[in-house]
């Protein structure tokens, strides 16, 4: 239901970066999910949408029950206002249920147009006395909070607000990351990417030269050169709050917001899919004795599905404190990989059956099969039976046309792919700590 997060259901903030990947979020349950348009939005490195696209979304979002949150979280120069003032006419005309923002340039003509603006990280709200002052100036009541927020920090402004606001208080909701990268720079402002590469990350252009390894050189070329230090020592890894999500919610979190918008559906619907799983045992046993043991085990089983897709490792930020000693990624360490195998050619609806070309690589009954399109969303199967000219086989090559079993239709011309055991990862699920 749109808007139904609360203290007690804290809502799943899911990323989009193309209509594939809003089809897999939907799909996975997120009760909201945010994305941005070309040029106007910190993920420019995303497919993104375009302002024709909105009513599609939106309409989309509310056949899922869904909220459609608009990202304008970038900087915005003197020749970019008219463009903001159009996109939020259109948006206002769409029917999206909020803007991200933090630039007063269209905080200001967001809320002359009745949309509901949440605040953006970027702006850095980490103390009661902001947040009151953005809700008794702006009416803002919906706050992405700072990255360097600690849990006890949480619970801290939570308290704050309720001396200072009284009953409003109530109506202020916190949203936090929950899962995905984290960047070297406090709230992501790096101008790393403006010096070296020309490409602003402020204005969503980040280039991720953080993300490499360097070399340690002597500047008279007589002492040679050095790899400095293991691995990429400015690419942090991935947040992940799994291991200690009863305390997160605990601490007064309205929203669970995943990062992603540059990453694939099959990162969306597994990391959207978990962190649903995990919200919902919580929201319906938290109360119970027996809570925190038969949590850790699900946590447990839902962390070896995060580990499947793209991930740098992971870290719990900065809710536990400064996070020192895991500042430093080895980059992907994914237990799974996806790979290309052919393209459909055919759908027949009353058996619910594909026909798949196989292209590059074949499959085996019961492997994980994932489809991909751009109308048909992204669909996942396991099939128990391949048939390849009239004959149920096991398996398939390149070259041959086979059909098999989908659990709803799918479009000439979409993407078919496996997920194949990655080889030389690390399991992160025997690493995960004991926090609840």
């Amino acid at each position: 239901m749109l808007g139904s997060a609360t203290s007690h259901f804290p809502e799943i903030m899911a990323p989009a970066g193309d209509f594939i990947c809003l089809d897999a979020a939907l799909r996975a349950g997120a009760d909201s999910v945010y994305f941005g348009l070309k040029g106007s939005n910190m993920r420019a490195g995303a497919e993104n949408f375009s302002v024709g696209d909105l009513r599609k979304i939106v309409a989309k979002c509310r056949e899922f029950g869904a909220a459609a949150c608009l990202t304008l979280n970038t900087i915005y120069y003197e020749n970019e206002l008219k463009g903001i003032c159009k996109i939020l006419d259109a948006a206002k005309r769409a029917g999206v249920s909020a803007v991200i923002a933090w630039d007063f340039a269209v905080v200001s003509a967001a809320r002359e147009r009745g949309i509901p603006v949440y605040l953006s990280t970027q702006a850095s709200v980490s103390n009661s006395d902001s947040i009151a002052a953005y809700w008794k100036n702006f009416g803002i009541g919906h706050f992405v909070l700072a990255r360097e927020c600690s849990i006890e920090s949480i619970r801290k402004i939570r308290l704050g607000l309720k001396r200072k606001l009284g009953a409003d208080a109530a109506k202020i909701k916190f949203e936090a990351f929950a899962h995905g990268a984290m960047c070297v720079s406090l709230s992501g402002r790096c101008f790393m990417s403006e010096f070296l590469c020309g490409k602003s990350a402020n204005r969503g252009e980040c280039r991720q030269p953080c993300r490499r390894e360097y070399l340690i050189s002597d500047a008279n070329g007589e002492g040679g050169e050095f790899v400095l230090g293991k691995g990429f020592v400015m690419s942090p890894k991935d947040l992940c709050t799994l291991g200690f999500l009863e305390k997160l919610l605990g601490a007064g979190v309205d929203s669970l917001k995943i990062e992603g918008r540059n990453r694939n559906a099959e990162y969306v619907s597994t990391v959207v899919g978990a962190y649903v799983k995990a919200r919902n045992f919580w929201v319906e046993n938290h109360r119970r004795a027996n809570f925190s043991a038969e949590f850790s085990t699900l946590k447990k089983t839902l962390l070896r599905d995060l580990e499947k897709v793209f991930n740098r490792g992971f870290s719990d930020g900065f809710y536990m404190g400064i996070p020192i000693s895991e500042w430093t990624s080895g980059g992907n360490s994914a237990t799974m990989r996806k790979v290309i195998v052919g393209h459909i050619t055919n759908f027949y609806a009353k058996p619910s059956v594909a026909e798949v070309a196989i292209d590059v690589e074949g499959i085996r009954t019961g492997e994980r099969i994932q489809i991909e399109g751009n109308s048909t969303g992204f669909v996942e199967c396991f099939p128990e039976k391949i048939m390849n000219r009239g004959l149920a086989v096991e398996k398939c090559g390149k070259g041959d046309l086979i059909t098999l079993e989908v659990p709803r239709k799918v479009r000439r011309g979409d993407r078919v792919y496996k997920l194949v055991c990655a080889h030389g990862t690390q399991n992160a699920a025997n690493n995960l700590k004991a926090k609840g």
